[in-house]
């Protein structure tokens, strides 16, 4: 394997002494982390899931109120997991260590192979569309054209999350307010309409008018359109170990980006039903679009630039994090070791962030990628439900263990008896896309077996790795990162609470 030692060589005098990731994440890039891969273009373009499973107005603004909620109690779940397993990494991290290698190694698998690649090509391609509306206003954008912005657009945020660590949180925390102000305008405007009596559809007889009562299966299924719509939530725990101060901006950011979140989102669609019926909204193709096209007069050309603001935004941030899931993989042994490398004089994981942008590349290929996104939902949520087990498992085995934060006992187990509710009735309603979305996470589990519990690899097998590693050093410039003694850290050689926090 490639050495972990740094070597000085002409020219690399600008390097750092010391080369490992940098905390120089704070409250409000944390903040903006959360709310930008949270706020997507979802609620610009198609909230109508919930309200389409609801079937009525106040039944679907109760359910993003009950989602929200939910949201806040699993996210406090894992600010404990992510102040009591101090690595990055998230679910994975927190899944191997309470549960073991393969189940971590699943999690991981289905990440990376579906999930993060999904979500961030879905979100490159709805840029590139809204982007490419003004040209061809008339028409679809060609499938080639919307392919190469997407490719651009994702290239073009690798290379600012390869520059500078402080250059992405500049970017999200500048998209963020942007989308932000772009759903304060939306619901501004809905206050105005409804001063101005347009609340025909808010009124109590009119929103809870339900023709056929709507079946328990429907009802979850529109929890989990709501509950996937705040997916995101918890990306912090991905960059623990760049995060200034975890113990106290975690619970910080948690408390201040998903109650946000809940009121822009329910209001967003108040604002929405307050310009069209629930008939319009389930027809619309880009409910924001409607709605501006509605009552931005001749500033029509607001909300699409929106969408584009959001989704840009939303890319930069996915592609933090899922690189430092794959920077986590690598550090655990599940991946290849390069990618747990970082650059020797930016510190940033450029071989993580290539490798997240090749996934999300690969799958622009797909005709059809859109029907991914089903699947993505079921194994977003069962990651969900396992990591807050964790939590329970935790405390059992080791009560005694150092926790900066602790929650009631009721919050985990509240969380998943919700998520036991949702996961069942989402069987009894999608057998076949639940059932699909297992296989595609049981595919990982040959490849655990080959990949990483085989030792006796052949010698040309393990000789083609090291040679690429090595390869992919000098390509890239990176390095195994330093880690952390005791003395730098202030304290005794024998004493180091950090280590023993993440030996749990």
């Amino acid at each position: 394997m490639a050495a972990k030692t740094r070597l000085r060589a002409p020219g690399t005098r600008d390097i750092p002494d010391r080369v490992a990731l940098k905390k120089e994440i704070g409250l409000i890039s944390g903040c903006a982390l959360i709310i930008g891969n949270i706020i997507g273009s979802g609620i610009f373009i198609s909230p109508k899931g919930v309200l389409e499973h609801a079937g009525s107005v106040g039944l679907a603004l109760i359910i993003w109120t009950l989602a929200g909620c939910v949201t806040v109690v699993g996210s406090l779940c894992y600010a404990e997991l992510g102040v009591t397993i101090t690595k990055s990494g998230g679910d994975y991290t927190y899944v191997k260590t309470v549960f073991g290698g393969l189940p971590g190694f699943l999690v991981l698998w289905s990440a990376l192979l579906v999930i993060n690649p999904t979500t961030q090509t879905v979100m490159a391609l709805t840029f590139s569309s809204y982007v490419l509306q003004p040209v061809f206003p008339a028409c679809v954008p060609p499938y080639i054209a919307s392919r190469l912005l997407a490719a651009v657009c994702l290239l073009l945020l690798t290379w600012v999350n390869c520059f500078r660590v402080r250059l992405v949180t500049f970017v999200q925390d500048l998209f963020t307010a942007g989308k932000l102000l772009a759903l304060g305008l939306i619901i501004v405007m809905g206050f105005v309409q409804i001063c101005k009596g347009h609340y025909e559809f808010l009124k109590p007889s009119n929103a809870f008018d339900i023709q056929t009562a709507p079946e328990v299966g429907h009802i979850a299924l529109a929890f989990l359109q709501g509950s996937f719509s705040y997916s995101g939530w918890n990306f912090l725990n991905y960059v623990t170990e760049e995060l200034v101060d975890p113990c106290r901006n975690i619970p910080r950011a948690i408390f201040i980006s998903i109650p946000l979140v809940t009121f822009v989102y329910v209001f967003s669609n108040v604002a929405y039903v307050t310009a069209m019926s629930p008939q319009e909204l389930l027809h619309s193709g880009a409910v924001a679009v409607t709605f501006g096209e509605k009552l931005l007069g001749s500033m029509p050309w607001i909300m699409p630039f929106s969408v584009a603001l959001s989704t840009f935004g939303g890319i930069n941030g996915y592609l933090f994090t899922s690189s430092r899931l794959c920077y986590a993989g690598a550090r655990e042994g599940h991946l290849p070791s390069l990618l747990a490398m970082i650059h020797m004089k930016r510190c940033t994981p450029i071989p993580a962030l290539l490798c997240s942008c090749a996934t999300s590349l690969l799958m622009l290929i797909i005709a059809d990628i859109y029907t991914l996104i089903n699947y993505v939902v079921f194994i977003n949520y069962l990651c969900y439900g396992v990591t807050v087990t964790a939590v329970l498992i935790l405390r059992w085995r080791k009560p005694n263990i150092s926790r900066p934060i602790k929650v009631h006992l009721l919050f985990p187990v509240a969380y998943l008896m919700f998520w036991a509710f949702l996961l069942v009735f989402s069987f009894y309603s999608e057998p076949v896309v639940c059932g699909t979305a297992l296989v595609i996470i049981l595919t990982g589990v040959p490849v655990y077996l080959l990949g990483i519990q085989w030792n006796k690899k052949p010698k040309y097998f393990n000789d083609m790795i090291e040679s690429m590693t090595h390869y992919g050093q000098k390509f890239c410039f990176v390095v195994f990162p330093q880690e952390e003694t005791p003395e730098e850290n202030g304290q005794p050689p024998t004493l180091n609470t950090n280590r023993k926090s993440q030996d749990v």
